[in-house]
């Protein structure tokens, strides 16, 4: 059954003439009764009852005028849905963040002036590591991704740098260096150093480590956190003191205090993460957005 029989129809229903139905839709009255002919033989039943001045419904054709409208109501979303997602200002955008992205609150103020801009596109967020992000991003499991660099694998995709911040000392708030704002990493080179596992972020691991090699000392009593946030609830607890980035100060967990390091070359960056010569409409929204910003 051909969709402009349902058209025909229910502009005939709608207005109980066939006359006035063919001047809504732009065609000659006979060819309107002759389509109308050819639906009621396909459904085996008449439709509609002709009379002198109009038209009526029979039940059949009552029923069937219910159905008709709404699968047209469907139609006509469906294509604008489809038209939507081409044009990328509706249908999902699956976005990643790496543990520790998600405290700096650029990344968010980016987001909601995206959703802002394009409110018919729903945003699917998942928080990974930078090993699991950047597999589910080259699968094409996730759109795009907010990543910390620096990280090797990063290279394989186009990177927008969002934010630049250094890294800070957690020590704990009873710990002796605790009122100094500023502190060098050889100061502590006797304390446990609570870290993130290695293939959370390697390349942020192996910055870490330089820069406890470039203070003087190699870090012996390492003791591993679950993921980067969480080396500041291990602090809190007595653990050993800990790198993290600056914005996770927004943590303010009792029971820890942060400090500047003296290593200017101890920092990190924020980058949106999506493939190469991806032809996603909603990710190059995205970008564009971020450019703006």
């Amino acid at each position: 059954m051909e969709l402009r029989y349902l058209r025909y129809f229910v502009a005939v229903a709608e207005t109980r003439h066939f006359t006035r139905a063919a001047e809504m839709l732009g065609i000659s009255q006979p060819p309107l009764s002759q389509q109308i002919k050819k639906l009621e033989e396909e459904i085996g039943t008449p439709l509609l009852k002709r009379l002198t001045r109009g038209v009526e419904l029979t039940d059949a054709g009552e029923a069937f005028y219910q159905d008709a409208r709404q699968i047209l109501e469907l139609t006509g979303h469906a294509l604008e849905k489809a038209k939507g997602i081409a044009r990328g200002i509706s249908g999902r955008l699956s976005i990643g963040f790496a543990s520790s992205t998600a405290f700096h609150p650029q990344i968010f103020q980016l987001l909601h002036r995206f959703q802002e801009r394009f409110p018919a596109i729903t945003l699917l967020p998942r928080e990974e590591n930078m090993a699991a992000l950047m597999h589910d991003l080259q699968e094409g499991l996730l759109d795009a991704a907010f990543v910390r660099l620096p990280c090797e694998s990063s290279k394989a995709f186009n990177l927008k740098v969002i934010a630049s911040e250094k890294m800070a000392l957690v020590l704990p708030a009873k710990h002796r260096l605790a009122d100094t704002d500023c502190l060098s990493l050889a100061q502590l080179k006797d304390e446990p150093l609570i870290l993130f596992p290695r293939e959370v972020a390697p390349s942020l691991y192996e910055v870490i480590i330089s820069a406890c090699l470039r203070a003087g000392f190699q870090p012996e009593r390492l003791q591993q956190s679950p993921q980067i946030s969480s080396a500041i609830s291990m602090v809190a607890a007595g653990f050993g003191i800990s790198i993290v980035p600056d914005s996770l100060r927004s943590i303010r967990l009792p029971g820890v205090s942060f400090h500047q390091i003296e290593d200017a070359a101890l920092g990190s960056d924020i980058a949106l993460a999506w493939r190469r010569w991806d032809r996603s409409p909603a990710v190059h929204h995205l970008v564009t957005t971020l450019a703006d910003a």
